[in-house]
C-alpha cells in the first residue's frame, strides 16, 4: 500500500528517520523488492549497473554491524555530552544517540555496494563513481517513504577499518566493491513528516558566474 502523497510532498517530506522508526513491526521482503525495482530505474554511468544491495535481517549479523558502528563512534570521540549545544543540536544529538543504541533493533539493515574502489582516485573519478549509485540509493529512500517506511543514511561505519570489518561480516569482496552506507529500515511511527527548514533557493543560486 502506498501513501496518498503528491510527488512534491514525497520529495519534500522524505526525512532522515531515527526516533520514529518502528522496531516492532516486521517488514516484508516483497515490499523491499518493490522499492528496489523502482530504485534500479535510476541513472547509472554507461548503464553499468554495478550495484549490489545487501539486506540484513539476521539478528546476530545486525548486532555485529551495530557494534562496528558503535566502535567507530567511540573512536571518533563523538556522542560526548556538550554543554553549549543549541536546542536544535540537542535534539539532533538525542536522535542520533537513539539510533546508536537501537541500530540492531531495526527489522532490516541495508548496505548498498558499487563495484570498484576509488580510495585514491581524483575528485573527478570519485564523482563519476558515486554518481552511479547515489541516485538509485535516494530513489530507494523515496520508495520506502511512499510505502510508510523510513530510514536514515549513515556512513559512520565506513571510517577507519569499519568498512573492511563490515565486509568480513557480510562476505562482501572488499577489494572489488565499495559500500555506500548503512541504512536501518522500518515502518515509521506515523507518516506525518513535514518539510525541513532549508535555505531559500535565492540564497544558494548563482547564474552564469559564482
Amino acid at each position: 500500500m502506498t501513501l496518498d502523497l503528491t510527488i512534491d510532498e514525497l520529495l519534500s517530506t522524505t526525512r532522515s528517520v531515527r526516533l520514529r522508526l518502528d522496531f516492532d513491526t516486521p517488514v516484508q521482503r516483497e515490499v523491499l523488492s518493490e522499492c528496489l525495482a523502482l530504485a534500479l530505474q535510476a541513472p547509472t554511468a554507461s548503464g553499468a549497473q554495478g550495484w549490489r544491495w545487501v539486506f540484513v535481517d539476521d539478528t546476530e549479523t545486525k548486532h555485529a554491524l551495530a557494534e562496528i558502528y558503535r566502535a567507530n563512534l567511540a573512536g571518533a570521540g563523538r556522542g560526548r555530552d556538550a554543554t553549549d549545544q543549541s536546542p536544535r543540536q540537542a535534539r539532533m544529538a538525542a536522535s542520533g544517540a537513539h539510533l546508536v543504541e537501537h541500530l540492531q533493533d531495526a527489522p532490516l539493515l541495508l548496505i548498498p555496494c558499487l563495484q570498484g574502489r576509488v580510495d585514491h582516485a581524483s575528485s573527478a573519478k570519485s564523482a563519476t563513481f558515486w554518481a552511479s549509485v547515489m541516485p538509485a540509493t535516494w530513489s530507494f529512500c523515496l520508495a520506502l517513504r511512499s510505502r510508510g517506511l523510513g530510514t536514515c543514511w549513515t556512513t559512520l561505519h565506513l571510517f577507519g577499518g569499519g568498512e573492511r570489518a563490515a565486509a568480513e561480516v557480510l562476505d562482501i569482496p572488499y577489494d572489488q566493491y565499495s559500500q555506500v552506507g548503512m541504512f536501518p529500515i522500518a515502518y515509521t511511527l506515523g507518516v506525518d513528516f513535514k518539510p525541513a527548514r532549508r535555505l531559500r533557493p535565492a540564497d544558494v543560486t548563482h547564474w552564469n558566474r559564482w
